[in-house]
């Protein structure tokens, strides 16, 4: 039969089922399939789907596959990343039955956690209760990119796949980058592949661990050069040096905007990430951004997105800025 599917390439496939699958879309009652070199994911509400691809496609119902709800009868909250799944279940019964579920499901899963805590600290990492499986390392893949991470020693939110593929979408191969707040790489690794010259910057020594193994393992470590500590402190090195800046800091990014400023060549693309209210998303990143370049830059917002919604009343917002030495 028929149905409306996603179609991607096949290393875009799981990025793009995550995504979906967070907001709910993807058909459960048939198979994603491989066919002429496509991957297929059908989808539940076509109209809902606005960056990618949507056609009519004879997917095969699904029969073999055993999921969670045909187990527990009621669809679970839950998020994939790699062979690890991850609950945010305040009842610690109710997520043991769950982490139960899945481990007898189809799903190809090594690992069950639950949030245990909310992030915290400089380096931004939880604890998690293991509910199943023993390790809290796994391989996320994302538009082709394989990125090695332990969950508990390091930050990484998959959800963000989306957005990070817009921004390194406009990286050339002649471009020097500077990504402040690496993490393991997701915006760096996939960026020196794509032929740029990247610094990549994180305070958290396990961070800049994945960060190197993951550059090894994407074959561009000679194009990535990865730097730990504070980034206020270690920039100075490539003072004037940067043609694009990436501040992936939402909460605090703005307060290293000094920094950025100081990284930026003749011209420059910073990315700027900042939790606001939404009664003025842009305003406060925008007057920041100005007052950093004071009068040495010329500052052009090319870009106001939202990139999520981030609790009651505040969003997770972009701004791309472009600054023109005067």
């Amino acid at each position: 039969m028929s149905v409306p599917c996603v179609r991607v390439p096949p290393e875009e496939g799981e990025t793009t089922r995550a995504m979906l699958a967070d907001r709910n879309l993807v058909r459960d009652d048939y198979d994603i399939t491989v066919a002429d070199g496509w991957l297929y994911i059908p989808v539940t509400d076509a109209d809902a789907i606005a960056h990618h691809e949507v056609v009519s496609f004879d997917a095969p119902r699904r029969e073999t596959q055993t999921l969670p709800e045909d187990i527990l009868g009621f669809e679970p909250s839950l998020e994939r990343l790699g062979r690890i799944v991850i609950l945010d279940e305040d009842d610690d019964e109710r997520a043991r039955r769950v982490a139960d579920a899945v481990m007898d499901s189809s799903l190809p899963v090594d690992t069950v956690v639950n949030r245990a805590s909310e992030i915290r600290g400089e380096l931004r990492v939880r604890e998690w209760d293991v509910l199943a499986g023993d390790g809290t390392e796994t391989v996320h893949t994302e538009y082709g990119t394989e990125l090695l991470l332990d969950i508990a020693e390091v930050y990484f939110s998959p959800r963000l796949a989306t957005e990070r593929h817009r921004v390194i979408e406009q990286v050339t191969p002649d471009e020097q980058v500077f990504d402040m707040f690496a993490g393991v790489g997701p915006f760096a690794v996939p960026m020196a592949a794509r032929g740029a010259a990247v610094v990549a910057c994180d305070l958290n020594p396990r961070a800049v661990e994945y960060l190197r193994e993951n550059a090894a393992r994407n074959g561009v470590e000679a194009d990535l050069t990865a730097v730990e500590g504070d980034v206020r402190e270690v920039a100075a090195d490539w003072d004037g040096w940067a043609d694009r800046v990436v501040m992936n800091l939402p909460h605090t990014a703005s307060e290293f905007l000094d920094t950025a400023v100081a990284l930026a060549g003749d011209e420059c693309v910073l990315h700027l990430y900042n939790i606001q209210h939404d009664s003025d998303p842009f305003g406060p990143g925008e007057r920041a951004i100005r007052e950093a370049a004071g009068e040495a830059y010329a500052v052009d917002i090319e870009t106001r997105r939202v990139v999520r919604s981030y609790a009651p009343h505040e969003e997770n917002v972009c701004l791309d800025a472009r600054l023109r030495r005067r």
